[in-house]
């Protein structure tokens, strides 16, 4: 009698779900379990720090899947359980309740954690944006809030920031890098967005690192330049840190997030990687890349699934990021090189697009409120062609005419 395989899945994020899914819908048959720290089925996380956040949207609503369709692929949901352990050796996971696993295959989507501000003392009201728990505080919070401080211009604090906007709130973002979102938006880029926010009635600071004094009532905040903000509301949004402490201790390699090759598999062959937590070389970048993005967490996935079969899939896709602030939609697609002028193709005054092109073929774009640009230019993309900067600039022409070559 042939033994019945099992593949443990540590992490029941996106990207976990997406494993147990697939791994179904793919026709396998052996023993699953999807196991997790939080208490819900795997979720997205965008809508945390938009809908979510604001009221408009149910925690049920960013489920992928459900308990009860779990239960029909027969999968097994171990939630509220964190695992501690992994010994390859003897392909077993152990967790912190005492309860051990033996699997044949090994996925780790363990995603990362909220960053910590290390000289910010923690407080009943300071908040990390991460889990659907987060959201739902940070969202009660900020409708009783006076003034709001958000810590850190990338796309969460922004985002969050927005969100406070919407609801009339007074919001201070304090950056500590020249610019919005520099570890991701070229310079002209992060100016317009930093031209959006203040005119939504945003007070930026930055370049301004701040002392906190939590005090009962919320939390003083004292800048370089003599200035105070009184806060109630603190939420703190300086990036994250993959959960790569399983993975290290049990000795794969880590090297800002777990090392994979195309497929996800890890430096043990039996071991996969995917989402947030997984470092993988980009075709399209040319160059090793660990990606925190919806589109990521979900397409990695499925192609480890796949893998693990033994399937030929590989993951080399083209990086792909998403952000609604205010009536904005802003998207990215591939990364923009450093250095580079874009092509800017303006239509309107709120609906452009910044095109970065290297020898003559387009590596990046960067579409605000013109998504349908980002399809077009995917397929340019993937085919190693681009207009001319002179057609590309004319926003009267059709993009999707326009010859490339």
């Amino acid at each position: 009698m042939t033994k019945q395989e099992t593949f443990v899945i540590l992490g029941a994020g996106q990207a976990g779900g997406w494993v147990a899914i697939t791994l179904r819908n793919e026709g396998f048959e052996g023993r699953i379990v999807l196991l997790g720290d939080e208490p819900h089925p795997p979720y997205e996380r965008p809508p945390l720090s938009k809908d979510v956040l604001k009221g408009d949207a149910t925690l049920e609503s960013t489920y992928i899947t459900t308990v009860e369709a779990l239960a029909e692929l027969n999968v097994e949901c171990w939630f509220g359980e964190l695992a501690t352990a992994i010994d390859r050796e003897a392909r077993v996971v152990t967790c912190a309740s005492g309860r051990t696993l033996n699997y044949d295959t090994l996925f780790i989507t363990l995603g990362g954690a909220a960053r910590k501000l290390p000289h910010l003392p923690a407080s009943e009201r300071v908040f990390y944006l991460r889990g659907l728990e987060d959201a739902t505080r940070i969202g009660a919070a900020m409708k009783r809030a006076k003034q709001v401080l958000v810590i850190g211009g990338g796309w969460i604090g922004l985002e969050v920031a927005a969100a406070a906007r919407s609801f009339g709130k007074p919001v201070v973002v304090a950056e500590a890098g020249p610019a919005l979102c520099g570890r991701s938006l070229p310079p002209d880029v992060s100016t317009w967005l930093a031209d959006l926010h203040r005119s939504q009635g945003v007070d930026l600071r930055l370049q301004q690192s701040a002392k906190f004094e939590p005090h009962e009532g919320g939390v003083l905040a004292s800048f370089p330049d003599g200035s105070q903000v009184d806060a109630d509301l603190v939420v703190v949004g300086i990036g994250l840190v993959p959960n790569v402490e399983l993975a290290q201790a049990s000795g794969l390699q880590v090297e800002d997030g777990i090392v994979t090759d195309a497929q996800g598999r890890t430096s043990d062959p039996r071991i996969f990687a995917a989402g947030d937590v997984a470092n993988h070389h980009n075709r399209h970048s040319a160059r090793r890349l660990r990606l925190e993005s919806w589109a990521n967490a979900q397409n990695q996935a499925i192609v480890a699934a796949k893998a693990a079969l033994g399937h030929d899939d590989e993951y080399h896709e083209i990086p792909w990021f998403w952000s609604d602030q205010y009536d904005t939609n802003l998207q990215i697609l591939g990364m923009p090189p450093a250095g580079v002028t874009p092509v800017v193709r303006v239509y309107n005054d709120s609906k452009r697009a910044y095109f970065y092109l290297v020898d003559g073929k387009l590596q990046s774009v960067i579409a605000i409120n013109a998504g349908r640009d980002i399809k077009v230019c995917k397929k340019w993309m993937l085919a190693g062609v681009a207009p001319v900067a002179a057609d590309l600039v004319d926003g009267t022409r059709d993009l999707q005419k326009l010859p490339a070559v």
